[in-house]
Formats: structure tokens, C-alpha cells, sequence
């Protein structure tokens, strides 16, 4: 081989060398798609759990008012368990967020005194249950959580099979089952949980116990 055929073999070569690769996109683009792709699953996964469980399981609530008082208080943020009730029903003296007779969007907080089935009568301050278990009746003891019920009015209610009888802790003022009547258990969101603010009075929910 010559040195003409050398020159022109170092040409083509050098020709060769220097074509642009178009189908290779530079480094830091390709990073970039990486660490994009690679942020979205970790947010459709997150999205994939977190969803269900605000919808299903558990759902932030904000007391207004203060018709829980001294048990709750305006501005407190409450959890809601909203799967138990899926299981086993509502259970008296648990403090549950419902849906008022009528008005399916606002929400409310009392506790639950009547069962269904039973029998609630307010007389003279008092709350009396008559059920299958106590057809006497006996009077509900609320020392657990109130100094005194409160209670100015007089009245009977029978609750149906799927009806509950809800008062709040506030007897003075809370606009309860005395005004719009018993609630059903689909009327029900939920129980609450845990008391998650003001973190000074962070505490898990208890259930309190009758005796009759």
C-alpha cells in the first residue's frame, strides 16, 4: 500500500470517527428520565396504600364546638377508626363521628347511650335503659366521664333493631338525639381512636364501662 492509499484510508476513517451517535441521548437527560420514572412508582405505590387507608381504615377529624365538653374540646384533632364497625357494633359509651338525620354533610360527635333495641328514658336528670337483659331498667351511671348529665328533659324512646341514641357530653348544649332523633348504623363513620392534638393530651380512646 502507498502513501496516497494511507492518507486516503486515515480520511475515511477520521470521516467515521466523527459522525454524531443521534440515538444516544446524553448522560445527564437519561439521569434525569431515571430519577423521574423512579420518583412517580414510589408515588403511585404510596398513593396505592395511603388512599384506601384514609377511605376505609382511618380518617382525620377536627372537634367544633363544644358539645363534648369537658371530654373534648373545639379545635381538637381526633382520629377516626372507621373499620371496627365493619366487624362488631357500636358499643355504649363510645364516642362516635356520624352523619345527623337528614343532613348527610356535616358531620357530628357524640357518644352513644341507647342500643338498638332498647329502651332510653330521661327523667329527672337521669338516664334509664331498659333491654332484654334488665327489663326493670336500670339507671346509666356516667361518672366515668361527666360530674353530672345535665338532663332537663323527660322523654321515652324506642329504638328499632338499627337505630342507636346518641347524646353529647354537653347536656346544656349539644344538639343531640333529643332534637333530631336516633341514628342508624349507616348514618355511623366511625369511632374515635385516638386524640392526636394538642399533643399534650395525646391519648388513645377508652371505652367506658356500666355497671347497672
Amino acid at each position: 500500500m502507498d502513501i496516497l492509499d494511507l492518507k486516503e484510508q486515515r480520511k475515511e476513517e477520521e470521516k467515521i470517527a466523527n459522525i454524531p451517535v443521534l440515538n444516544q441521548a446524553p448522560y445527564s437527560f437519561t439521569k434525569g428520565v431515571s430519577y423521574f420514572w423512579d420518583t412517580f412508582k414510589i408515588l403511585i405505590i404510596a398513593l396505592a396504600i395511603i388512599v384506601p387507608v384514609r377511605m376505609y381504615v382511618v380518617q382525620p377529624f377536627i372537634v367544633e364546638g363544644d358539645s363534648m365538653v369537658p371530654n373534648f374540646h373545639n379545635g381538637e384533632y381526633l382520629i377516626v377508626d372507621e373499620i371496627s364497625y365493619r366487624f362488631s357494633g357500636p358499643q355504649r359509651g363510645q364516642v362516635v363521628i356520624f352523619h345527623p338525620p337528614n343532613n348527610p354533610k356535616e358531620y357530628y360527635i357524640k357518644r352513644i347511650i341507647g342500643l338498638p333495641g332498647e329502651t332510653v328514658e330521661l327523667k329527672d336528670g337521669n338516664i334509664y335503659i331498659y333491654n332484654s337483659e334488665s327489663s326493670q331498667g336500670f339507671r346509666l351511671k356516667e361518672d366515668a366521664y361527666l360530674m353530672n348529665s345535665d338532663i332537663t328533659e323527660d322523654l321515652t324512646v324506642e329504638l328499632k333493631d338499627d337505630q342507636y341514641y346518641v347524646l353529647g357530653d354537653n347536656r346544656y348544649n349539644s344538639k343531640d338525639s333529643r332534637v333530631f332523633g336516633p341514628i342508624t348504623l349507616e348514618e355511623i363513620r366511625g369511632k374515635a381512636a385516638l386524640r392526636a392534638y394538642p399533643f399534650n393530651s395525646f391519648s388513645l380512646m377508652e371505652n367506658p364501662q356500666y355497671s347497672s
